[in-house]
């Protein structure tokens, strides 16, 4: 059975191979968390991780595979113009739309994730950000954007950079009448980001739902985003989630 790689204490491995490993290692358990999760939808949402030594490309989940079976060896690798480079599977034509774009136009981002995940397409129905109405949601205070439009599946890049224009340099952004998408410096904390925005959203509809919401200070916000909204806070946050699908499902190493 493979070993799952520690994280370097440099912050990445010099060996672009082992760093290589690493990414797809945290890339295939993200996608096991989000099975377990439930944010599948039919063969919505992806994962993308950028490679290490030719970075105009990118690991993915194949087309139509549960995201509960993704193992390290499933993932493929796509280049900037939508060709498999790596792997025997095809790839979901708005996965390749969206995170090239956004993977393109952020050259600090490793890595994206983006599902119909059900409280997030809830919310975005609504058009609106987030408010801080939670500890947790301040990691995303004044830190994600909305892209306020809805033009069918993304098949097209250049809606793709459409998308990746309302990301901005933030850390997330809510596509209106879609779902949620976030990005990290590393996969960790891009997976991390879109578990806990999910969970911000359900959050967020139960707390309307059930009257009116008391905000957050602004300064207040601020000072709590800037103390849980950093990428090591999501690597951290990651951290208890990896260590337990890895002892439920050791074969998404393989």
């Amino acid at each position: 059975m493979p070993e799952l790689l520690p994280p370097h204490p440099s912050g990445a491995y010099e060996d672009p191979a082992e760093e290589r490993l690493y990414r797809k290692q945290r890339l295939a358990a993200a996608f096991r968390l989000f099975s377990r999760f439930g944010f599948e939808e039919g063969v919505a949402g992806h994962i993308t991780a950028r490679d290490p030594e030719d970075t105009e490309t990118f690991w993915v989940n194949p087309f139509a595979m549960h995201f509960g079976h993704i193992r390290v060896s499933d993932l493929v690798q796509v280049n900037s113009a939508g060709e498999v480079i790596f792997g025997d599977q095809p790839v979901n034509r708005a996965a390749f739309a969206i995170h090239s774009q956004v993977h393109a136009a952020r050259p600090d981002v490793v890595a994206a994730a983006h599902s119909h995940s059900v409280h997030g397409k809830a919310w975005s129905a609504l058009g609106r950000l987030l408010e801080p109405i939670t500890q947790d949601v301040c990691a995303f205070y004044g830190d994600h954007g909305l892209f306020d439009d809805y033009t069918g599946v993304v098949l097209d890049t250049e809606e793709g950079k459409r998308i990746a224009h309302a990301l901005g340099e933030h850390k997330a952004v809510i596509l209106r009448n879609h779902g949620l998408l976030t990005v990290g410096q590393s996969v960790e904390e891009a997976a991390w980001w879109f578990i806990t925005m999910e969970r911000s959203c359900q959050a967020q509809l139960l707390a309307s739902a059930a009257g009116r919401t008391v905000l957050i200070d602004p300064d207040q916000a601020k000072l709590t985003h800037d103390q849980i909204g950093h990428p090591m806070a999501g690597r951290v946050n990651f951290k208890p989630l990896l260590d337990r699908i890895l002892r439920e499902q050791p074969d998404l190493l393989d």
